[in-house]
């Protein structure tokens, strides 16, 4: 866990310093995100395969990826289809509720990036970490690893709501923490009803490439939609 938030921090600097002195406010760049989601969710990806090799175990025997896997990427794929609905409106509540407030609220950088991003391969860079790399680092460090360790220590209920909200401030923006609080939850009880894997990663990486292509569609009608994660 030391390495994970380590290699965040290190993702985080990484993306101010290549910023060289630019005002502090303006976006970050597509280069910029995708080197932070390596540095993160890639660096995860590289340490769960150790931390699963050194258990002397297969990946398969370690998340359950042999346990009725059509079943758990169909479920995944449903689920998702049904909360991204709900995805919307409670983001939509959540910008309303802190503008009542007198908060402005700002779009992840992600999406920021994206709206001044041009054409070109860093957008099919990013799309891949968008809908692969992202979802799997982050499905093995929360559901994966986090998850049932902190439930077999006998606390099931932190396990749940714990890893959910570390899962949705890791993302470091307010309008959309309520949305992905409920959407950690959903891939928590995912997994509990599988006991695969498969499921929570298909409906994060669903639910991520879906968000992705309702954007490009919608860029230009200035709709506050659910950012990748």
């Amino acid at each position: 866990m030391i390495g994970v938030f380590l290699c965040l921090f290190v993702g985080m600097l990484l993306t101010l310093l290549t910023r060289g002195g630019g005002d502090d406010k303006s976006p970050a760049t597509i280069r910029q995100i995708v080197m932070s989601a390596i540095c993160f969710q890639g660096a995860t990806i590289a340490l769960v395969w150790r931390f699963v090799r050194e258990h002397a175990m297969s990946w398969a025997e370690a998340f359950g990826l042999r346990n009725s896997r059509t079943r758990a990427v169909a479920l995944g794929i449903i689920a998702i289809l049904i909360f991204l609905p709900l995805a919307s409106v409670l983001q939509h509540f959540s910008f309303n509720a802190l503008e009542h407030l007198g908060i402005k609220p700002m779009a992840q950088e992600a999406v920021r990036a994206l709206r001044n991003a041009r054409q070109g391969p860093g957008l099919l860079v990013f799309a891949l970490v968008t809908v692969v790399i992202a979802p799997l680092g982050e499905e093995l460090l929360f559901r994966g690893v986090l998850y049932p360790a902190i439930k077999r220590a006998g606390f099931p209920k932190l396990a749940w709501w714990g890893t959910s909200i570390l899962f949705a401030a890791i993302h470091f923006n307010l309008p959309i923490f309520l949305p992905l609080l409920l959407l950690s939850l959903l891939l928590v009880w995912l997994y509990e009803c599988t006991d695969n894997l498969l499921a929570p990663l298909t409906a994060h990486a669903f639910f991520n490439a879906a968000n992705l292509l309702i954007f490009f569609m919608q860029s230009d009608s200035g709709a506050k939609l659910p950012a990748p994660q």
